[in-house]
């Protein structure tokens, strides 16, 4: 700090206090501790631009925090709606693999002559598509 003497201990909250560090009323002129106006009135006016940035400072972090909350919440939004997808895709994937497991339990034969009828019949499809032309 500039002009301030070491004498001081500068405090900033909301108003800014200097006071003397030590035991009593400094030596010398009583009426205004020891400092010359001039001196004071620096230290005055440097703890004034350091409250104000300060202050700044802290207006910056507060809206800085404030819009990562509005993010938090949007993104726990968005998880818990793809949590819910999840869950209604896990219900699917489970029926489907019941169904096959239904399906595998059958004859392996009845199955096999399905698929030879189903590649036959697309078969001839094709070769209907192709001779036509």
């Amino acid at each position: 700090m500039g002009g301030c003497t070491q004498n001081t201990l500068v405090v900033v909250v909301s108003l800014v206090t200097v006071s003397y560090k030590g035991e009593g009323v400094p030596p010398g002129n009583y009426g205004n501790y020891g400092y010359a106006n001039s001196g004071y009135s620096a230290c005055e006016e440097e703890n004034e631009r350091l409250t104000e940035s300060l202050r700044s400072k802290v207006t910056a972090i507060k809206s800085l925090s404030i819009e990562i909350g509005h993010e938090v919440k949007t993104q726990n939004k968005l998880l818990s709606e793809m949590d819910s997808q999840f869950d209604s895709t896990t219900g699917f994937l489970g029926k489907t693999m019941g169904k096959l497991k239904i399906l595998s339990r059958g004859s392996q034969t009845k199955l096999l002559c399905y698929m030879m009828l189903f590649s036959l019949f697309v078969f001839f499809i094709i070769y209907w598509i192709i001779k036509l032309r």
